[in-house]
């Protein structure tokens, strides 16, 4: 039963556009006739049955959607240079879908400044708080800045300055958070296209 759920719950993430985990596992198990299960799985064996259901069924588009979000992702990066933006979410895992958003976090002294960057830019954007749990379970709500980037919708995490020494940790395994900088980013096209990124 978990691994019908987990693979449930990776159709839905793939093909109903839900990021919500949890809701896609609890969905799941309502498909599957188990609503009240004990059998749950972890957050991880969805995140590897999404991979393996995008592997099987979606071969041929989700891997050009990938590398569009990634595009996107590396010009954002690039625009946002000055606030040290760091790719973070599917889009850098590489298990992104249709409906995936590029997350990246940014580092500034203040808030305001990303704020009166975005206003000088004539950016329109909404403001969101996001929980994040650090080591010793201490957790931190952070404002998100989400706007539409083109096509792609992007939301951009603001940490303090020092928070790029330390990553919050990630709701798939609880280890610290993975990040990607430009040059990473740049190194993951190069990889998917075989030609450096311009």
């Amino acid at each position: 039963m978990r691994v019908r759920i987990a693979q449930e719950a990776a159709r839905i993430i793939a093909e109903e556009g839900i990021d919500d985990y949890l809701l896609a596992k609890r969905k799941a198990a309502q498909h599957l006739g188990s609503p009240d299960t004990r059998h749950m799985p972890r957050n991880i064996e969805i995140e590897d049955a999404l991979a393996d259901y995008q592997r099987l069924f979606q071969s041929a588009s989700q891997p050009q959607r990938l590398e569009q979000l990634r595009r996107a992702a590396l010009s954002s990066m690039r625009f946002f240079e000055r606030f040290h933006p760091r790719l973070v979410g599917s889009v850098l895992s590489g298990t992104a879908t249709e409906y995936s958003e590029i997350t990246l976090h940014v580092f500034a002294d203040t808030v305001e400044e990303l704020s009166f960057f975005l206003m000088d830019h004539k950016i329109p954007f909404d403001i969101e708080q996001q929980r994040f749990r650090f080591e010793r379970d201490n957790q931190v709500e952070l404002p998100v800045y989400c706007f539409m980037a083109g096509k792609d919708r992007l939301e951009l995490v603001v940490f303090p300055l020092a928070g790029r020494r330390e990553a919050p940790r990630s709701p798939l395994d609880g280890r610290p958070m993975a990040r990607a900088g430009v040059a990473a980013v740049e190194a993951l096209l190069s990889d998917i296209t075989g030609v450096t990124v311009p």
